[in-house]
């Protein structure tokens, strides 16, 4: 079981930036690869980019390619997401998820962190 805990989310102004982090604790080398997931109000959670635990590999939402820099820290075992111009679409609870060796999908979640983008 791997143990995720965010941070970072808050109330931004529009063209701002807000950079989030993951913490990951338990079994960490079992983490094949770490993620960003939001979900808006009324809306249905949404993958925002990921990133292998080992390695250079990034995926990011078509959608928001650009705005949005993956990072992490394996020493600190912490994935941090970056994002720029934010618009208030960006408004969503962001959670940190991981996907372990053994999962075809996400396996371990965090509680989330919300980020507001005001206008």
């Amino acid at each position: 079981q791997v143990q995720l805990v965010e941070s970072g989310g808050g109330l931004v102004q529009a063209g701002g930036s807000v950079r989030l982090s993951c913490g990951a604790s338990g079994r960490t080398f079992s983490i094949y690869t770490m993620g960003w997931l939001r979900q808006a109000p009324g809306k249905e959670r949404e993958f925002v980019a990921s990133i292998r635990w080992t390695g250079l590999t990034t995926y990011y939402a078509d959608s928001l390619r650009g705005r949005l820099t993956i990072s992490r820290d394996n020493a600190k075992n912490t994935v941090y997401l970056q994002m720029n111009s934010l618009k208030p679409e960006d408004t969503a609870i962001y959670y940190c998820a991981a996907r372990s060796t053994t999962a075809i999908t996400w396996d371990s979640w965090g509680q989330g962190t919300q980020v507001t983008v005001s206008s």
